[in-house]
């Protein structure tokens, strides 16, 4: 974090240069939650508060000013989507009990306990971290084929049916790699590249949907617009995902009679 991402991102629009004179810079609350959430972001802190998750006070100047109950707040949300998979509808429950004075049976919250584990059988969810963004990686053809272990004819069929697809330069990204690793694991199955155009279509279809939800946000003409917009399209990326594992999960005990 740089002294910059700090500090002048939460200065008021005005030019001043006061600082918070009580409480907490959200400067200062990043550098306490990241030991423990290495990827939050002062974005993320702020979309949490145009979430109505926590409310810091304001300096005459517009400064926030978080307290130590804020902070605890914070970690409480972000452990809450980290460890526990929950939506930010379900925290936002769970700490307005907590406002009207019910006291939790837990200090986090958790999943109920038949969904939790049933019969020793546990899923992993994937998070709204999964789907941030990464440090871009630039493959040529040859490395592609390479890293993957597949030859030219798979690569053109992959493209061919929309599973990969280069960048504008003609490079691959990491994704493409993995990609190729997954489908070249099926094919020892029988299954070919064009047997799953289904896939290509369903996720084009998925991201259709979430694109219709964020687009209105990310016009919005505020500062935090963008930064909200790509939360919201991460969580909804991870419940989506999410849906459709236990879905395709469902569908195969009832092949297996299991």
């Amino acid at each position: 974090m740089t002294a910059a991402e700090g500090q002048s991102r939460d200065e008021p629009g005005d030019g001043s240069r006061e600082g918070p004179r009580d409480g907490l810079s959200i400067g200062s609350v990043l550098a306490q939650l990241r030991p423990e959430f290495p990827d939050v972001t002062i974005s993320k802190i702020r979309f949490l508060e145009s979430e109505g998750l926590v409310q810091p006070a304001r300096t005459s100047s517009g400064y926030r000013q978080f307290t130590g109950a804020d902070v605890e707040r914070l970690r409480f949300v972000l452990s809450a989507q980290r460890d526990h998979y929950l939506p930010l509808k379900v925290i936002r429950e769970q700490l307005d009990a907590v406002d009207r004075g019910l006291e939790p049976s837990t200090p986090m919250p958790r999943l109920p306990r038949q969904l939790a584990s049933l019969d020793g059988d546990s899923y992993a969810a994937p998070t709204a971290g999964d789907f941030a963004a990464s440090r871009e990686i630039r493959l040529t053809k040859e490395e592609l084929l390479s890293e993957a272990g597949i030859d030219d004819a798979m690569l053109a069929e992959l493209e061919r049916y929309g599973l990969i697809t280069p960048g504008a330069a003609g490079f691959y990204d990491a994704d493409a790699v993995h990609v190729a690793r997954t489908v070249k694991s099926m094919t020892t199955y029988g299954i070919e590249p064009r047997h799953l155009r289904a896939f290509r279509a369903s996720a084009d279809r998925e991201v259709g949907l979430l694109e219709q939800i964020v687009t209105p946000v990310s016009r919005q003409r505020d500062a935090d617009s963008r930064a909200r917009a790509d939360e919201v399209v991460r969580e909804l990326a991870a419940l989506s995902v999410t849906l459709h594992t236990l879905l395709v999960k469902s569908g195969i005990r009832s092949v297996t009679g299991t």
